[in-house]
């Protein structure tokens, strides 16, 4: 259903639509419409009329001074009380006019106007029934038959007394002989009470305040409770407005036409919604929350409620003035905007009018910093969380709507004050979205603004600090060296001890040179630090370069990092400040507190990895660079164990080596190589596979010569195969050799011949030259075969391709897998497919599922894993 503007179906009178109005039009004043002076729709009686809807109240109050005036019967004194719905002063204009029209003379009497020095009420009262002073008179009231004289000889006469209570205080202060003239004016007042009863078709109409908030003094108590006694001898009550009129009295002054029977569909529709998102309020159904509705319209019944309850308990809040002041700028605010009814929520506090008005009634100017701090300014809380909730709801303004709804309830004469989550919801209802984004936006705010306070189970604003403000205070004096401190800790947690590490290293020398796996941790990306610390050991040469592997920040990711840390700290500060007693907390932000610092170590165990996460490898011209990336959510892996698994994945750490590698890679074209050699190369050559030990290349070479592959030996003066199809005893020696499996035959072949006693015809000697390098290494061959020299032509031939695809890039991959039932190594799979997609650009997965079956549903769900991953699945039909 679309719904139509409110305005469109309430129509607001043309002053409040056009913005014609001043804040002046809805302060009625009685004083002014006898002088005839103010706003046209108090003075114009048929204006007046078209603009008051008439209470059951004001409709008993005009009938009873009919009668007394026209006929001479009924209650001769009348007192309003006003302890709701306020309609004080209106009614008491609404008396005048038709007193006007009845042919009676009003007298009018407003405590507010009179200074006490110059002006007796006995005399004004006098004066403005035969516009001269002569039967009263004097400093001293006149008495009960002066008065009734006055009365018989002007009748039908209308006396209304407005604000007396602030005329007796003035006269307090006025001395008349003994006395003073307050105590003239209460016998006055008594006196005329007597004197209207006594005459009829005179009829007196007083309002003495309601509650003891509005006195002024202890002796303001003491006139107002005697000048009780007086009335309440023989007065009678009346409340202009009771609380279910209030809705009708709003709608009919500032709107002059409704559409009923829209306002319906509008309704039905909201209290659907509401009744779904259980938002209804406590105490009621949806059908009772609907009839409310019905009457509110087109405001949300908790407008009202929040306005006449909340506000209307505040001293300066006049209800039904207030109230109606307060609309018509809301009202004004959303002419032109498409919203189908109005709700707290739509209170702009952007706009100065309205934040005036309201701050006015609070009476703390300290608000106008909370609003800005807080709701308004661009770089508000409430401004920042709109934007949190994401583009789909950035233009709905959540947390602007939720934070002003709070505001709205945030005050209250008595101790009521504050929104639940239900209420914030309810307030901010909107068919457009769900309720629980609300929710959502509330949680941002609590964690966003500076001023908003938690209490019970409520949110409220208030000029003090919340601890959120207090943290953001302590964050700014948070230096360089605190944040180090815990950036060094959170780092020491996450370590395992896979590697020998050096954490922030000042000097190239601080990092031993030695055969052990080393991890470097700097705390910036310093490309010619880790140059130097490559290269350099002190002041000499650095021999074990390929055993340094650095870890740096990520630099983008520094400072959110820093300010997480910047908050935790502050967080635990303000956590001691509350545990020493100088900092005074409620039980609810000591549980913020809590929560927030086992919140952010948590986030800070994830953030260390996140900043720390370069990992970088020596190669021969420079170094490798790696990003481990962010690590999921969950996963509780130390830095160091990523680490040793990304460099083993990328093939940079062999904590395992192939014989199969030494026999073709570093055997090819060559008799025989030095183990210690071969082992310290990979510790010495940057670019080389790094081994997480020497016992890597112990069991490569032990198995390698079990298999038969190689053989190993020794160099003394002559070369000798000590081990091949056996098992070997490893030592790494200076003179241990890896000898080619054919060469070691030879090799043994001949020994046994010298231990037969036969000739040898080609001596085997030792030349140390070949020592320097393993790819200079060379020796003196016996005579072989033709069938051994086939056979070592094939293995040359195959280890020439294998070196070839070890040293050289290859440019595109296919290999079809066959996976049978129950298989292994699927892990290995994934991380196979994870390094192929990271060095090709498309890389293509052809799945094949035959002699079986799944559900239609199952396959269904395949697809839509595929497609929530971003995986482009083509779909083949045989």
């Amino acid at each position: 259903m679309v719904m139509k503007p409110f305005y469109q179906i309430a129509i607001p009178h043309d002053d409040i639509k056009e913005g014609k109005f001043t804040l002046d039009t809805f302060a009625a004043d009685l004083w002014s419409v006898y002088q005839n002076r103010g706003p046209e729709e108090y003075r114009n009686p048929e204006l007046f009329w078209e603009r008051t809807y008439e209470t059951n109240g004001l409709k008993n109050l005009l009938e009873i001074a009919r009668k007394r005036l026209i006929d001479g019967v009924g209650d001769a004194i009348i007192q309003l009380q006003t302890p709701f719905g306020g309609g004080k002063t209106h009614s008491l204009i609404a008396l005048y006019h038709k007193a006007r029209e009845w042919n009676a003379k009003v007298v009018v009497l407003d405590g507010t106007v009179f200074d006490a020095k110059e002006t007796k009420l006995w005399e004004e009262m006098e004066k403005q029934l035969t516009n001269k002073v002569e039967i009263t008179k004097g400093d001293t009231s006149p008495g009960k038959a002066k008065i009734m004289k006055l009365l018989e000889e002007n009748k039908p006469v209308m006396i209304l007394v407005d604000e007396l209570l602030e005329y007796m205080v003035k006269a307090s202060g006025v001395k008349v002989g003994e006395t003073t003239l307050a105590d003239q004016t209460l016998a006055f007042i008594h006196e005329l009470t007597e004197a209207v009863k006594a005459t009829d078709k005179v009829i007196l109409v007083m309002t003495l305040p309601s509650s003891i908030l509005e006195h002024y003094s202890e002796k303001a108590e003491e006139y107002f409770q005697k000048l009780q006694k007086i009335a309440g001898r023989s007065q009678r009550v009346f409340t202009p407005v009771q609380e279910d009129e209030v809705t009708d009295v709003i709608r009919r002054r500032l709107f002059k036409r409704v559409d009923e029977d829209e306002i319906k569909n509008i309704v039905d529709e909201i209290v659907k919604y509401l009744d779904k998102e259980n938002l209804i309020p406590e105490g009621l159904n949806a059908y009772q929350y609907k009839q409310k509705f019905l009457k509110s319209y087109p405001f949300q019944p908790e407008v009202i409620d929040v306005l006449y309850h909340r506000w209307g308990s505040l001293p300066k809040f006049q209800r039904t003035r207030g109230v109606l002041r307060l609309l018509s700028l809301v009202i004004y605010t959303l002419m032109g905007k498409e919203i189908p009814f109005i709700r707290l929520a739509d209170f702009d506090l952007s706009v100065k009018d309205i934040r005036d008005e309201l701050i006015d009634i609070i009476g703390e100017s300290r608000y106008y910093s909370v609003i800005d701090a807080d709701i308004t300014s661009q770089n508000s809380g409430a401004k920042k969380v709109d934007k949190m909730l994401g583009e789909s709801y950035e233009n709905y303004k959540i947390g602007t709507k939720a934070s002003t709804v709070i505001f709205m309830y945030s005050f209250s004469g008595s101790h009521t004050k504050g929104a639940t989550t239900k209420e914030i919801k309810l307030s901010c209802a909107d068919l457009r979205y769900s309720s629980s984004i609300v929710g959502e936006a509330i949680l941002h705010l609590e964690n966003n603004l500076l001023y908003l306070h938690k209490k019970n189970g409520k949110y409220f604003f208030s000029t003090k600090p919340n601890i959120r403000k207090l943290v953001i205070d302590e964050m700014s004096n948070i230096g360089d060296e605190e944040i180090k401190d815990i950036e060094a800790k959170l780092l020491k947690h996450q370590l395992k001890k896979l590697f020998n590490t050096y954490l922030w290293p000042e000097k190239s020398k601080d990092i031993p040179d030695n055969e052990k796996l080393k991890l470097v941790i700097l705390r910036e990306h310093d490309k010619d630090k880790i140059l130097q610390i490559i290269q350099s050991y002190g002041d000499g040469e650095r021999v074990y370069k390929n055993t340094l592997i650095f870890l740096v920040p990520r630099e983008s990711e520094r400072t959110t990092f820093n300010r997480l840390v910047r908050e935790y700290l502050a967080w635990n500060k303000i956590y001691n400040r509350a545990k020493k007693g100088s900092l005074e907390v409620t039980s609810d932000e000591k549980e913020e507190i809590r929560n927030n610092i086992k919140r952010l170590e948590e986030d800070l165990k994830q953030k260390i990895v996140e900043l720390y996460r370069i990992v970088i490898t020596p190669k021969k011209d420079g170094y490798d660079e790696i990003d481990l990336g962010i690590r999921p959510i969950g996963v509780k892996k130390t830095i160091d164990e990523i680490i040793h698994e990304k460099l083993k994945e990328e093939n940079k750490l062999l904590e395992k080596m192939d014989p199969r590698v030494i026999e073709l890679k570093y055997l090819n074209g060559k008799d025989y190589i030095f183990t210690k050699l071969l082992y310290e190369s990979h510790l010495k050559t940057p670019g080389m596979s790094m081994l997480k030990d020497k016992s890597v290349i112990v069991s490569a070479i032990q198995q390698g010569v079990e298999e038969g592959r190689f053989g190993l030996g020794y160099i003394n003066e002559e070369i000798c195969c000590k081990y091949l199809g056996e098992k070997a005893k490893v030592t790494l020696d200076d003179n241990e050799i890896i000898i080619r499996k054919d060469f070691c035959e030879i090799l043994k072949d001949k020994e046994k011949e010298r231990e037969s006693g036969k000739q040898y015809t080609q001596e085997v000697i030792y030349d140390e030259k070949v020592s320097n390098k393993i790819i200079q290494t060379e020796t003196t061959t016996p005579s072989i075969s033709i069938e051994e020299t086939k056979e070592r032509d094939k293995k040359e031939k195959e280890s020439e391709t294998i070196e070839e695809s070890i040293d050289k890039n290859i440019n595109s991959i296919h290999l079809q897998l066959t996976l049978e039932p129950g298989i292994g190594g699927l892990r290995e799979i994934i991380s196979i497919l994870k390094l192929l997609t990271s060095r090709f650009k498309k890389v293509t997965l052809d799945i094949k599922a035959e002699e079986g079956s799944i559900s239609q549903i199952e396959y269904e769900n395949i697809l839509e894993t595929f497609r929530q991953s971003n995986i482009i699945a083509k779909e083949k039909h045989s």
